[in-house]
């Protein structure tokens, strides 16, 4: 059995109240993926922006650190 079978099993057998916060915990999830997706894209998208700050002769004695 799956993993996602079991919590189906479980979820059936739990009272409303409780689902309400299931519910919540699988938006915030939802939520925290997403805001881990927005944050990895707008880094990849302002390397290039970056680059000439990173990568230059006079901050070469940083490299090392």
């Amino acid at each position: 059995m799956s993993v996602k079978e079991v919590i189906k099993k479980e979820i059936d057998r739990l009272p409303e109240d409780i689902l309400a916060e299931v519910f919540d915990f699988i938006q915030f999830l939802e939520s925290k993926k997403e805001k881990t997706l927005l944050t990895k894209a707008s880094q990849k998208l302002s390397e290039s922006s970056f680059k000439k700050v990173w990568d230059n002769d006079e901050d070469a004695v940083y490299d090392s650190l």
